[in-house]
């Protein structure tokens, strides 16, 4: 294109100079002429196009609607207040009638101040930087087990290296360590080749819904209350959410009577059910499932013929003596269902438990009851992310085998996992109390996970003040509590409520020796607030 140019140009000039000087001029708007038809659209371009340069090549209205459908309340509107605010503090000491912001919406309990197991970041530093296990100096800051640990985890890591790429379901030595973790822990055999290393559970859970959906007509079960990346998830990947509703009055109980009645009005609308999704413990709710409500809910999933995926990212925290967690694997297997009987994905995070590794990004599925035509093409899809991040690989194999009795990590290893549980039991006791003593609310008991989930109470004068605001009652009460104390709670609307009611969700995670502020902030708030519109 150059070259014609080029010669077009030299063409034209020639010939104005072989020409007199009366066809100078006529000559030199011919050249100009050509050289402004280069800039300027064909001739048969239609006249929309030019104003159409104009308008942005992407806009909100021009994305993927899927995008714009889903929505993902942990992070949503008050967060972004509350981050609005912490700036203000920051810039302007005494502008708000708070000192600080007290972030109670999101289970990252290292940003609360909780500290990591020693053994576990002994081990990944020692991985990390490989040199200086050579070093003499090395045997006095660092415990004889992760050192030994972190020696047999270097050797099964490709070229001993951190940094590189892994096997796409995770390096074969570490499940094989997850593997038997959980075979500890159910008493039934575990495959390493059943599991698929991730970087959290949440890129697990897109993986399962990418490969379940495959159009608005497939449906997936989910809890309502739910963890809203189950409703993101779904909507993302173009499928619908067919809700089932926890029981409140009986401490967020799932009834399988509801599930049968939730499936058939599903049924009816022409949607396929593929899954049903269980979080035990529960998100936001709190509540531990039975043993023998388990049993119903995979005798369900048998007789349906839908996927069990066990979100049981939460299964170190249980804070009540008459509770006590049971893998969905276990209790499947404990019925006599086999590897083939019953389609079954567990998932397990690094983020949660005692350990609260959030941003190591660690956590595994553990994929079982699939042909085998059906896990090439998970693991395809596992294969196009190339594999999850190698610490967070290391972390998960050191959850599901940690120091045992003996190694000289053992003492300080469960000294500090049980402080940090037993002071989470104190904390949910605490801010449970709390909040049933307030007018107007109601908690179940937090038996395990991170949160609680309490029903309050609006009077009509304050609901009628949301609608005008164009806000849920429930978000109206959250950003009202914000603005006043600091302190950052999850609308209740934004996990999802039986229509009519309206609740919050409220973390357990703040340190310890906050809590009796967080406690006296909203009890405050909260009597000045009723007050304000009582009825």
């Amino acid at each position: 294109m150059r070259k014609f140019v080029a010669h077009r140009a030299k063409t034209l000039l020639k010939t104005t100079t072989s020409k007199s000087n009366s066809n100078y001029s006529s000559s030199s708007s011919k050249l100009a002429r050509f050289f402004t038809s280069l800039n300027s659209p064909p001739s048969d371009t239609p006249p929309s196009m030019a104003s159409d340069l104009s308008t942005p090549p992407v806009t909100v209205e021009s994305l993927n609607p899927k995008v714009l459908k889903c929505e993902y309340a942990v992070r949503g509107e008050i967060v972004s207040l509350a981050q609005k605010l912490q700036q203000d503090l920051q810039a302007n000491p005494g502008s708000h009638p708070f000192e600080e912001i007290l972030y109670c919406n999101i289970g990252n309990p290292q940003s609360l101040g909780q500290q990591p197991i020693t053994f576990f970041r002994e081990v990944l530093a020692l991985c990390d930087h490989p040199a200086i296990l050579d070093k003499s100096e090395t045997q006095g800051l660092f415990s004889a087990d992760s050192i030994e640990r972190a020696w047999q985890i270097l050797d099964q890591i490709p070229g001993r290296a951190t940094g590189a790429y892994s096997h796409s379901q995770g390096i074969k030595g570490l499940r094989d360590s997850i593997a038997a973790g959980i075979e500890a822990r159910d008493g039934f055999p575990a495959d390493p080749n059943d599991i698929f290393l991730t970087d959290g559970a949440s890129p697990a859970v897109h993986m399962m819904m990418q490969l379940l959906i495959r159009s608005e007509s497939d449906g997936i079960f989910c809890p309502i209350p739910q963890y809203p990346l189950y409703s993101a998830s779904i909507a993302l990947h173009g499928g619908t959410l067919v809700p089932y509703y926890l029981d409140e009055a009986t401490g967020w109980g799932l009834e399988i009577s509801e599930l049968k009645k939730q499936l058939e009005t599903a049924r009816q609308k022409g949607i396929t059910v593929r899954a049903l999704v269980v979080i035990n413990p529960g998100n936001p709710t709190g509540q531990v499932l039975a043993e023998e409500n388990q049993r119903d809910i995979v005798e369900f999933c048998k007789k349906e013929g839908l996927v069990l995926l066990a979100d049981e990212v939460y299964q170190e925290n249980i804070y009540v003596p008459e509770k006590q967690f049971h893998s969905f694997k276990k209790v499947s297997r404990s019925m006599g269902y086999g590897d083939k009987d019953i389609p079954l994905v567990s998932f397990q995070s690094v983020s949660k438990g005692y350990y609260g590794e959030c941003g190591k990004r660690g956590g595994y599925m553990e994929v079982t009851g699939f042909t085998p035509e059906v896990r090439e093409q998970i693991y395809k899809v596992a294969s196009v992310n190339l594999c999850s991040n190698i610490s967070g690989q290391i972390l998960a194999s050191l959850v599901m085998s940690p120091p045992k009795v003996g190694d000289e990590s053992y003492e300080s290893y469960f000294s500090e996992k049980d402080g940090i549980l037993q002071s989470l039991a104190r904390r949910a006791k605490t801010l449970e109390d709390a909040l049933n003593s307030l007018e107007g609310v109601t908690c179940n008991k937090a038996e395990g996970a991170m949160y609680l989930f309490p029903r309050i109470r609006l009077p009509n004068k304050a609901i009628k003040e949301a609608e005008a605001a164009k806000k849920a009652p429930d978000a109206y009460y959250a950003t009202r509590l914000l603005n006043a104390t600091g302190i950052v709670v999850v609308p209740g609307s934004g996990f999802g409520q039986v229509p009519g009611t309206w609740h919050f969700r409220c973390t357990i995670l703040p340190q310890e020796e906050k809590i009796p502020a967080i406690v006296s902030r909203l009890t405050d708030f909260h009597k000045k607030f009723m007050d304000e519109f009582r009825d």
